[in-house]
C-alpha cells in the first residue's frame, strides 16, 4: 500500500560542527554528518568530502544532533484542533470572556453557534473558571445578553489535559437547541447540570470524568468536529510536532476510522511529514462483532499491518475497563469522538480475556492501557502466551504506573513492549503515589525496567506535546502541587531517557532496521536542540529547544537561520 508522494527527491545536506549524539553503538559520537536520499551517508571528514555544489551545507555552530523523538502515544490529532476555536487563555475575568463571545457574535451568521475553547491557561487549563476575577464562567443571562441571536457553549477542558471536575456554560438559546429543560438527567455520571434558587437551569455544567462525555450524553445540537476541520487541525498538528524535534509517532491508544481516514488523505495528498503507526480503535460492542470484525474487515491491521515508511496502520487497541454507558453514548455519536480521536471503549476482565485470544488467533497485535492493574493483564497475557506465542508479535502495554517486579519480568519473558507517560503519573497525577509504603519506587519504574532490559518506550500523551517536557519528569520525577520526588531511584539519566524517546520506538512499528540511531543507511530524522541535554542537570531539561528538525533528508522545521539565531 505504497502511494507516490509529492516530496522532491532530498538533497545532500551536510551538518557540520555539531555536537552529534548518534545512538549508534559503533559510532556514538561526531561532529558532523551527511544526509543522501532521506538516508544517514557518513560522518566526520567522510561526510564533509561528500559536500559539493549541490549540497546544503550547514554551519550548527555547536548545536546538538540527537535522532528524532518518536512520540509513542502521541494524540497528535488533537493540537491542531485547539486552533480552530476561539481562545479564551487571556480572559481574567467574566467581562473578559464576554468579549470574545461579543466579537464572535459579530463574525458568526445568526443563528450559528459559538463554541469556544475552554477557560484556563493551555495546555492544562488548571484552575479553569478559578483564574477568573469572578471565580466563576459567565451565567446564562450574561451569555444571552452577549450573544442574544447565537446558542454559546464554552466547554469544560477534555479532562486528560488538566484535572477534573471541569466547568462549561451554555446560554438560554444553547439549553433549548439541545432540548434541557429542569427535568433533564444525564445518562452518564459525574455529569451535573447547575441550577438556580428556583430550579430552573442556569447554564452551567459540571464534567467530573476523565474523558468528557456531557457532549455525547446532553449537547446533540453542538457542531462536532468534521472531517475537514481534523484534516485541518491535522496539518497543524505535524507542523507544532516538528518544531519539538518530533520526527515519528505511535498512536497506541488506537485511532476511530475518521482519524485514520484523515491520516491516510494527508499521506495520499503527499503532505504528511510525520512517520507515523496507526492503531486501530475499533466500534465493536460485543465479543460477536468483535469476532466478525477481526475475522472479515480487520486483515489490513494484522501482524506489522500494511503501509509505508509513512503511514502505517497495525494492530488494535482493547481497553480494559472503562464506563460501558460512556461507551454506549461515544459509539451513538460516531464518526465524531470529540477531542480523544479514539472510541470509547468498555470491556470487562472476562471479556478483554475473550478479545486477546481472538485477536492473536487473528494476528492482530493488541495494544492496552493498564495504569495500575498491570498485575491484572499479565495473567492474561500468559494464557493467551501459552495458546500463541507472543514472541515477535509486539504486543504493547502502555500506561505503565504501579507494577509488579514480576509482572515486570513476565513482560520481558513474553517480548512484549512498554510504552510509559510518566508525566502522567508522576507529575500530573502523582499525588496519588505520594503516600506509597515503599517510597514511589514501583510507580512507571524506569530503572527497574530497563535493568531487566524492557525496552521502554516514552510518550507524551499529548499533556504537553513538548518532549522535553516528558524528559524533565522522567529526570526529576516531582509531583506538580507538592514538589515531591515519587520513587527516587527509578530516574533516568539524559542518555538513558533520550534513548527511550528516540531509538527504543522503531520496534514499536517493527522498524528498526531502518529507522532509530543516526547510522548509516538509517532513516535521516534527527533533531537539533539549543542545549545538549547530556550534559545539563535534569532539572533544566525542559527548557530545551528544537531548532529544526529533520525528516527523510528534508528539513520541516527551523533552518540555517533558526540554527544560527
Amino acid at each position: 500500500m505504497s502511494l507516490p508522494h509529492k516530496r522532491a527527491e532530498p538533497r545532500t545536506v551536510v551538518l557540520r560542527n555539531a555536537r552529534i549524539h548518534t545512538f549508534h553503538d559503533a559510532r556514538p559520537s561526531a561532529h558532523a554528518i551527511a544526509l543522501a536520499n532521506g538516508r544517514v551517508a557518513a560522518y566526520d571528514e567522510e561526510a564533509l568530502a561528500l559536500a559539493d555544489g549541490d549540497s546544503q551545507v550547514l554551519d550548527l555552530q555547536g548545536a546538538t544532533v540527537i535522532p528524532g523523538i518518536n512520540d509513542s502515544h502521541a494524540h497528535m490529532e488533537r493540537e491542531g484542533l485547539k486552533t480552530l476555536r476561539p481562545s479564551l487563555t487571556h480572559a481574567r475575568s467574566v467581562a473578559d470572556v464576554l468579549q470574545v463571545v461579543r466579537e464572535q457574535a459579530r463574525l458568526t451568521p445568526p443563528g450559528e453557534y459559538i463554541v469556544t475553547m475552554p477557560v484556563g491557561t493551555p495546555p492544562y487549563f488548571f484552575g479553569g473558571a478559578a483564574q477568573l476575577a469572578e471565580g466563576r464562567l459567565p451565567s446564562r443571562q450574561e451569555l444571552d445578553a452577549a450573544a442574544p441571536d447565537h446558542p454559546v457553549y464554552i466547554p469544560a477542558p477534555f479532562g486528560n489535559w488538566g484535572k477534573p471536575p471541569g466547568s462549561g456554560a451554555l446560554n438560554s438559546l444553547a439549553l433549548a437547541r439541545n432540548g434541557l429543560t429542569p427535568a433533564s438527567q444525564p445518562r452518564c455520571s459525574g455529569i451535573e447540570l447547575g441550577r438556580d434558587a428556583a430550579g430552573e437551569l442556569d447554564g452551567s455544567i459540571v464534567e467530573r470524568n476523565a474523558r468528557p462525555a456531557v457532549e455525547f450524553d446532553l449537547l446533540p445540537d453542538v457542531p462536532r468536529f468534521g472531517f475537514a476541520d481534523r484534516l485541518k487541525g491535522l496539518r497543524i498538528s505535524q507542523r507544532l510536532y516538528h518544531a519539538k524535534g518530533t520526527t515519528s509517532i505511535y498512536e497506541g491508544h488506537g485511532c476511530a476510522p475518521e482519524t485514520i481516514s484523515v491520516y491516510r488523505k494527508l499521506w495520499e495528498d503527499g503532505e504528511l511529514t510525520m512517520r507515523s503507526t496507526l492503531v486501530v480503535s475499533p466500534a465493536w460492542s460485543d465479543l460477536a462483532e468483535a469476532a466478525r470484525a477481526m475475522r472479515d474487515w480487520l486483515a489490513t491491521a494484522r501482524g506489522r499491518g500494511l503501509g509505508d515508511p509513512w503511514f502505517r496502520v497495525s494492530g488494535i487497541h482493547i481497553a480494559y475497563g472503562g464506563d460501558p454507558v460512556v461507551a454506549c453514548c461515544a459509539r451513538a455519536n460516531l464518526p465524531d469522538t470529540g477531542w480523544s480521536g479514539f472510541v470509547e471503549q468498555a470491556v470487562t476482565p472476562s471479556d478483554f480475556r475473550a478479545l486477546c485470544l481472538l485477536a492473536a488467533e487473528h494476528d492482530l497485535r493488541v495494544n492496552v492501557i493498564v495504569s495500575d492493574k498491570l498485575h491484572e493483564v499479565v495473567p492474561v497475557l500468559r494464557e493467551v502466551n501459552a495458546r500463541f506465542r507472543l514472541a515477535g508479535r509486539r504486543w504493547v502495554v502502555q500506561h505503565i504506573a504501579r507494577s509488579r517486579i514480576d509482572d515486570l519480568k513476565a513482560l520481558k519473558a513474553l517480548d512484549v513492549l512498554v510504552t510509559t507517560i510518566p508525566t502522567y503519573f508522576l507529575w500530573k497525577g502523582g499525588a496519588a503515589y505520594l503516600d506509597d509504603p515503599d517510597g514511589g519506587e514501583s510507580v512507571v519504574p524506569h530503572a527497574e525496567m530497563l535493568a531487566l532490559g524492557l525496552d521502554v518506550s516514552l510518550a507524551t500523551d499529548n499533556i504537553p506535546y513538548d518532549p522535553f517536557h516528558t524528559l524533565w519528569v522522567a529526570g526529576v520525577r516531582q509531583e506538580r502541587m507538592t514538589g515531591r520526588v515519587i520513587g527516587d531511584g527509578q530516574t533516568l539519566t539524559a542518555r538513558a531517557a533520550l534513548r527511550a524517546f528516540t531509538v527504543a520506538g522503531a520496534r514499536l512499528s517493527f522498524d528498526e532496521d531502518w529507522k532509530g540511531p543516526l547510522a548509516p543507511g538509517f532513516a535521516a530524522d534527527l533533531a537539533v536542540l539549543d542545549q545538549d541535554p547530556i550534559e545539563l542537570p535534569a532539572a533544566a531539561w525542559r527548557e530545551v529547544r528544537c531548532t529544526m528538525t529533520i525528516v527523510g533528508g528534508h528539513i520541516v522545521h527551523g533552518g540555517p537561520d533558526a540554527v544560527s539565531s
